[in-house]
């Protein structure tokens, strides 16, 4: 069999490709994965990202699950349009509108921004009636320059303005480079990254346009979603790598001790921001889980199995570890 149908690193194709309208007109490229009938997953990628973020997680829950993924704003096949979390908030709406039946129940997932949307979108009408379950992996809802620790300095004004500058700036990417991967890994992954999978990551964020990249690391260095995070009541597993730089994990102990429904709290130890493609197995699997416990319960009218008593363990653990 030659090099060529031996890869793994192509992007899997999808069965249907949709076109979601959002509330400003805006057009966003959406796909689906996987065989009609099947329990629905929702998969929203990260700043700088794309479908293709999401290549480990369509290969595994294709088979079994129907996979909806998009396009952010401006990212991949999706048209530059203009910025903000509320506007997240109305594409997450479009696509959920375009790709299921009215009342049909999916798990949500959403990685950094993806996260971040489901955070913005979470008291709308349509995150309610759609959403069985919640994943939110390597994400923050407030404070992300402030708590950055991309620069080795002590947290102050300076290595705040300057987290800034460097995240918000218009120099473009350029090729992928030995040196680029490098700066990227230290960056957003763990140290024990593998190569063929920094290098997957380098591909997905240079073909980002700058303009894109730039005009969400100011909206992101605004972020506010704290009020979010407490309307988000669907059932929720937070995931984050402990040598994650961009959002560290003071951040999902903050979000597991103030959600309201968080159910479990995973930390991965080693792993950085790219969680999905660094430890994908581990986040392709508590999706799974999710999915099997709460949109087959939902179909069933069952209540989901999970104790008061193990989601109160939860949150006072994630509270004192965030203290």
């Amino acid at each position: 069999m030659s090099r060529l149908l031996r890869r793994t690193d192509a992007p899997p194709v999808a069965d249907r490709e949709l076109t979601a309208v959002s509330a400003d007109g805006s057009r966003l490229h959406v796909e689906v994965h996987g065989p009609e009938g099947a329990p629905i997953v929702v998969l929203a990628h990260g700043w700088t990202c794309s479908t293709h973020f999401w290549a480990a997680q369509i290969r595994d829950l294709a088979a079994d699950h129907r996979v909806v993924v998009y396009d952010q704003r401006g990212h991949g096949r999706t048209p530059t349009a203009a910025v903000g979390t509320d506007l997240l908030a109305d594409d997450l709406e479009a696509v959920l509108g375009a790709a299921l039946a009215p009342g049909e129940k999916a798990v949500l997932a959403g990685h950094s921004m993806g996260g971040m949307t489901l955070m913005a979108a979470s008291g709308r009408a349509a995150f309610t009636e759609h959403a069985a379950a919640v994943l939110l992996c390597s994400t923050g809802s407030a404070r992300l320059v402030e708590d950055s620790l991309v620069l080795p300095l002590r947290a102050g004004r300076t290595r705040t303005r300057l987290t800034r500058m460097i995240l918000g700036a218009r120099a473009p990417l350029g090729p992928v480079t030995p040196l680029s991967k490098r700066i990227l890994k230290y960056g957003t992954m763990g140290p024990g990254s593998a190569p063929e999978r920094v290098a997957e990551c380098a591909r997905i964020v240079h073909a980002c346009p700058r303009a894109t990249r730039v005009a969400w690391a100011h909206v992101l260095a605004e972020l506010d979603l704290d009020a979010g995070v407490r309307e988000l009541r669907a059932p929720t597993v937070v995931v984050s790598g402990t040598a994650d730089r961009l959002t560290p994990i003071v951040h999902a102990r903050r979000l597991a001790a103030a959600l309201p429904e968080c159910v479990e709290l995973v930390e991965l130890a080693g792993m950085g921001h790219m969680t999905p493609v660094e430890a994908p197995e581990v986040v392709t699997a508590k999706i799974r889980e999710l999915a099997g416990t709460y949109v087959n319960a939902n179909a069933n009218g069952e209540d989901g199995n999970v104790t008061v008593n193990a989601k109160a363990t939860v949150k006072q653990n994630a509270k004192e570890e965030a203290a």
